[in-house]
C-alpha cells in the first residue's frame, strides 16, 4: 500500500477514487499534458480521470506494481494541486505532475525528494530512472537538482507529438551522497 509522506509544505496522500473530481477539474490543462505519454488522451474526456484511478493506477497499488500520491499544500490539505508516482516499470520509474500556477516554486522538487527517500530507504531499490521529453526544461532542472544524470537519449510519443526523449537516471548510493542538499 502507499503510505502518506510530508514534506515541509507538501502532504503526499495515497491517491484514491474520491481524488477523481479534483483530477478531473485540475489536470486537463495543455501546460500539463503537452509533455506526458501520449496515453494520455487529448482533449483529455469526462470521466477519465476516474477511469485511469479506477482502472490503471489503483490496480497498479494493489498488486505492488506502484505507488500514486496526491499531492496537497499543507496549507490547504483538502485541495489537489499535482500527482506523483513511482513504478517498477522498467526504465520509467517516477512521473509527476504539479498545476502551473505552482511551477518554479520548488515545491515538485520536494515531492522527489520524499518519493526518492521512499524508493531507495524502504522499498530498497538500487536505481531509479526517469525518461523525459527533452523539451520539458522545468522536468530537467529537478533531475539535476536532485542528482540524477543523464544516461541515454531516444524518441517518444507525447501527448504533443514525438520528441527526443532524456533517460534520467540516479543510483541509491548516488541519492544517499546528495540527499544531504534537501531539508528533512
Amino acid at each position: 500500500m502507499t503510505p502518506s509522506l510530508e514534506t515541509p509544505r507538501l502532504l503526499l496522500l495515497p491517491l484514491e477514487l474520491e481524488d477523481a473530481e479534483q483530477v478531473e477539474r485540475r489536470f486537463p490543462r495543455w501546460e500539463i499534458v503537452q509533455y506526458l505519454n501520449a496515453i494520455v488522451p487529448w482533449p483529455f474526456p469526462e470521466g477519465a480521470a476516474l477511469a485511469h484511478i479506477r482502472d490503471v493506477a489503483l490496480p497498479s497499488v494493489e498488486r505492488g506494481d506502484a505507488w500514486h500520491w496526491t499531492l496537497r499544500l499543507r496549507t490547504a490539505p483538502d485541495q489537489l494541486v499535482g500527482r506523483i508516482h513511482l513504478s517498477r516499470e522498467a526504465g520509467n520509474n517516477r512521473g509527476f505532475w504539479i498545476v502551473p500556477e505552482l511551477h518554479g516554486q520548488g515545491l515538485m522538487t520536494e515531492a522527489v525528494v520524499a518519493v526518492n527517500d521512499y524508493w531507495f530507504d524502504v522499498l530498497g531499490f538500487p536505481v531509479l530512472r526517469a525518461p523525459k521529453a527533452a523539451a520539458n526544461v522545468a522536468s530537467r532542472r529537478i533531475s539535476e537538482k536532485t542528482g540524477m544524470r543523464l544516461v541515454g537519449a531516444t524518441e517518444k510519443d507525447y501527448v504533443c507529438g514525438r520528441l527526443p526523449t532524456e533517460i534520467w537516471e540516479i543510483t541509491a548510493e548516488e541519492w544517499r551522497a546528495v540527499r544531504t542538499r534537501f531539508p528533512r
